[in-house]
């Protein structure tokens, strides 16, 4: 199953509009099942989750874990994207210092 790993340092109050941004898996190339996980190192982040028109997740408080989703245990998110769909996902600290964020995303053809 094709697979990306992303972690990005969020300054305090900043927002990265997209994690996937210049990724080979920003947009689809076919149908496909797309499964991921978004963690942080410390509480105060929120993400948001889109995938084409289908808004995976509202903007939620990402789960604290120090390393990479765990697989399958943090996957806590699927959605089946079309062709030209374009995956988003927009995380923003309000906090008062930088925090990482980090994510997988698995794809797999149907």
């Amino acid at each position: 199953m094709p697979m990306i790993m992303i972690e990005e340092s969020i300054a305090a109050g900043a927002v990265n509009a997209n994690l996937v941004a210049g990724s080979a898996f920003e947009f689809a190339r076919a149908r496909q099942v797309v499964s991921l996980g978004v963690v942080q190192s410390a509480t105060g982040m929120f993400a948001t989750i889109q995938a084409g028109g289908d808004v995976i997740a509202e903007e939620f408080s990402l789960p604290i874990l120090t390393t990479y989703p765990i697989i399958p245990d943090n996957m806590y998110f699927t959605d089946i994207m079309e062709a030209g769909d374009r995956l988003v996902i927009r995380v923003r600290n309000p906090t008062g210092g930088a925090l990482i964020a980090r994510a997988a995303v698995q794809t797999s053809p149907i």
